[in-house]
């Protein structure tokens, strides 16, 4: 079995592939993998005529990050002991890759880790992962480096390497095994949350999830999806409530719930405040969705459902309370 592949989902990417593919080339040691989720762009044809030695997955059409990524990590199960699972938007550094397999490698215990994951405004964080993602304990992620809107300067706060509840989506590296033990990604969710989910499912089988802060990556965001997007809004909520449900105990589920539902109709508000109806009503859409459609809830491989959420036993009760009322806009701040 070979050791890791760095695998990038592709849709109608050909801009960013131009842009980030070679420097990812250049800086990494691993077999590149490109799954195209159905790409009708110059995406492919870039690809063979530039770097014909980068093999290709091409799929039909466009699954989402979820069962795009599913779909294309079966053509290499039982290939390769690691997955580094990286977005197309992504500037890596110089043995980003091996320094993440060697820590698992090292860590038999930990299922998955991310680097530091940097914004390309170079100096801060990425909204996206930042130093590693937490939950508060109704389900709300937060990260070192981001707490909801306030991203801070790097200035090597968070070097150093610690426990997670999950690891980011833009680039995490995990063992092959575990994430076909545990079925991948909930299909059902298209994108948004979904790694969440599946770190949250690891750490109810006993794995760990880990910040490697020894090396760092820097990312463009936005790439795939706009944050003015209401669909952006709608992916987040709903599946943030399918994960709920989907890895707590019924009576755990329904006291988180309860709480979810003031919070959030708050959130309605806000957002029909600042940014129209569209992203307010993504979220009654959410709402409705989740409550009338079931099928993601029958996708967990995982019975070890838990009535607890995060992984830290001082772990934030409400981030949405601490940032708003306490005005604890840094991790530093949170006790």
């Amino acid at each position: 079995m070979k050791e890791a592949a760095i695998v990038i989902l592709n849709y109608n990417g050909e801009a960013m592939l131009r842009k980030y593919l070679p420097q990812v080339i250049s800086n990494s040691v691993y077999d590149i993998v490109v799954v195209d989720n159905g790409s009708n762009d110059a995406s492919i044809s870039y690809i063979q005529k530039d770097f014909p030695e980068i093999r290709l997955i091409l799929l039909s059409e466009n699954h989402g990050y979820s069962k795009g990524y599913n779909l294309g990590l079966e053509h290499l199960k039982d290939v390769y002991s690691y997955y580094l699972l990286l977005n197309s938007d992504v500037e890596v550094t110089d043995e980003w890759d091996q320094t993440l397999v060697g820590y698992l490698s090292q860590n038999p215990k930990v299922a998955a880790c991310q680097p530091k994951v940097l914004s390309l405004t170079k100096g801060y964080f990425d909204y996206a992962g930042a130093a590693g993602g937490f939950l508060d304990q109704l389900g709300y992620p937060f990260c070192r480096g981001r707490i909801l809107h306030v991203v801070e300067l790097d200035q090597g706060q968070y070097n150093d390497s610690i426990e997670l509840d999950w690891a980011s989506g833009a680039c995490f590296c995990v063992k092959s095994s575990i994430f076909h033990d545990l079925g991948g990604f909930n299909p059902f969710y298209f994108s948004h949350m979904e790694e969440i989910d599946l770190c949250w499912r690891m750490r109810n089988e006993g794995y760990k999830i880990h910040h490697c802060g020894a090396t760092q990556v820097y990312h463009l965001g936005g790439g795939t999806l706009s944050q003015v997007n209401p669909l952006k809004t709608y992916l987040n909520f709903r599946n943030s409530l399918y994960m709920l449900r989907g890895n707590l105990e019924l009576n755990g589920f329904l006291k988180v719930f309860l709480w979810r539902i003031i919070l959030d109709f708050g959130a309605i508000m806000h957002l029909l405040l600042t940014k129209g109806v569209g992203h307010s009503w993504a979220i009654v859409k959410a709402y409705w969705d989740f409550l009338t459609k079931c099928d993601a809830l029958k996708y967990r491989q995982s019975k070890k459902v838990k009535n607890h959420i995060s992984a830290k036993p001082l772990a934030i009760y409400s981030i949405i309370w601490s940032y708003y009322l306490k005005g604890k806009k840094k991790y530093s701040e949170l006790s």
